[in-house]
């Protein structure tokens, strides 16, 4: 399984030679000015899901790779804290952009177990001590995830979800890495990225792109805070 890469370097490199291994079009399309409207049609509601941001404080956090609960848990904070300054939680706005590898966060367990996302992204499970074989922050049990101090946190992301907490996932890495994928897998890159855009979880916005998104949500009033 091909190690996560460990910069932004590193990941234009897997891009250019996942395009040499499984075709130069089915990668540079999507980065062309023409790229066909086929490409976006999964993402034509992006513009509409982020004019759902009305509230009086708003923020953004950008999840570029895996960073322990610190993302999940900082949403779950700008919440509280709020609250407990007189703002209460429905009338506040939270963002979590999910790209470049922060993208197996926004797939079902299913994918993890069948494509090692623990083993490639470098993400552990705190239960079994070994690489992740599920999604750790979709429908975590009780007491899966506690703060010194403050004992059990509520970071799920359906948790969060039901907070309020919009997520989304971009469209460019999830097309690059299932590409990826397919070629070490010998199967059709448009088949992979049809199985990842399937098992999205619940809720989660498919966005053109990460960095997309992050404009978005600024201009949209969010502050930004990059989450890892």
């Amino acid at each position: 399984m091909q190690k996560k890469p460990s910069n932004r370097r590193d990941f234009l490199g897997k891009i250019a030679a996942s395009a040499a291994a499984v075709g130069i079009a089915s990668i540079t399309s999507p980065f062309s000015v023409n790229a066909s409207p086929e490409f976006f049609d999964h993402t034509n509601d992006a513009d509409e899901w982020f004019s759902k941001i009305k509230g009086k404080h708003r923020i953004m956090y950008d999840v570029v790779r895996p960073n322990g609960m610190l993302p999940f848990a900082w949403s779950r904070i700008f919440l509280v804290t709020n609250t407990a300054t007189g703002t209460p939680e429905k009338d506040n706005n939270v963002v979590v952009v999910l790209r470049h590898d922060g993208i197996p966060y926004a797939m079902q367990d299913n994918l993890w177990a069948k494509y090692k996302f623990g083993e490639m992204f470098k993400v552990t499970d705190d239960k079994t001590k070994a690489a992740a074989l599920r999604n750790p922050f979709w429908k975590p049990a009780p007491g899966d995830y506690k703060a010194p101090g403050i004992g059990n946190v509520a970071v799920g992301i359906n948790e969060l979800q039901d907070s309020g907490v919009m997520f989304c996932a971009c469209n460019m890495a999830l097309t690059v890495y299932s590409a990826v994928i397919a070629q070490q897998t010998n199967q059709d890159a448009a088949v992979v990225k049809n199985e990842f855009l399937a098992n999205i979880l619940p809720g989660i916005q498919v966005v053109p792109s990460g960095v997309w998104a992050v404009n978005r949500a600024q201009e949209h009033g969010c502050s930004y805070c990059y989450a890892g």
